[in-house]
Parts: C-alpha cells; structure tokens; sequence
C-alpha cells in the first residue's frame, strides 16, 4: 500500500516538474518582456534608450541601444571600443543570459547613433559567447 502511494506520489510529482518547465520560445518570450520592462533602469552615459524584440520563429533576440551620439568616425571608434565592453558588463549581470544562448537563441545587438544609423553590430551566438564571458 505504502508502495502504491509512493509511486503515485513520485508519478504526480514527474508530471507536474515536465507541465512546469519552460521550453526555450517561452523563455524567449519572457526574457523580451522583462528586459523592456527593465529599460527604464538601465544606467549608460551615452545609452538614451534601449529595447528588446523577440523574434520567435527564428530563436532571435534583437536588443538596440540608442545613444545620443552623433554619427562621426571619432564617435564611432570610441563606440567600436566602448561596446563590447558594455556587452560583457551585461553578461556578468546577467542582463543577457548565457542559458538562452546555450539553448541556441542567438542576440543581434545594436549600438546605434542619434540618427539611427549603426555604430556597432554584433551577433552573439554559441560560437562566439566565451568572447563576452
């Protein structure tokens, strides 16, 4: 009798850890949410706005930083420098987080100058995530 509970017990338990567990889209899905509702906090000295946009179907997360910097060559060396440095702050952060990588969602991420135009362009993927940690 006590055995019979226990497996049932033990069954109930594996059904609800697999219904509770989050597969990566949804994952995704939440990180694009509490990134942008985190936005607002987020602390750069040339940084004026910053967003997410998931793409799910593709396993992608756009995340663009809006700077109030004039698109120049000076401004965009400084910012071919500065960012990757940026990138790697986040990461410690775990403002982007490695998990979603490793399960193959990649990060475009995009410095941009007060124009819109690009500064800086990365792809993070598993291929290149040592270079951020």
């Amino acid at each position: 009798m006590i055995k019979r509970i226990s497996l049932l017990i033990f069954a109930f338990l594996v059904v609800m850890l697999m219904v509770s567990c989050k597969n990566t889209k949804q994952k995704l899905q939440e990180y694009v949410v509490s990134y942008n509702a985190e936005a607002p906090n987020f602390k750069s000295d040339v940084v004026t706005l910053t967003t997410a946009r998931g793409y799910i179907n593709d396993n992608k997360i756009e995340l663009r930083f809006e700077t109030d910097l004039e698109q120049n060559e000076s401004n965009k060396k400084m910012s071919e420098a500065s960012f990757p440095l940026l990138l790697k702050e986040m990461f410690k952060k775990n403002q982007i987080p490695k998990e979603l990588i490793e399960e193959g969602v990649i990060f475009h991420v995009y410095f941009l100058a007060d124009d819109n135009t690009v500064f800086v362009h990365e792809v993070i993927n598993k291929e290149v995530l040592s270079k951020f940690l």
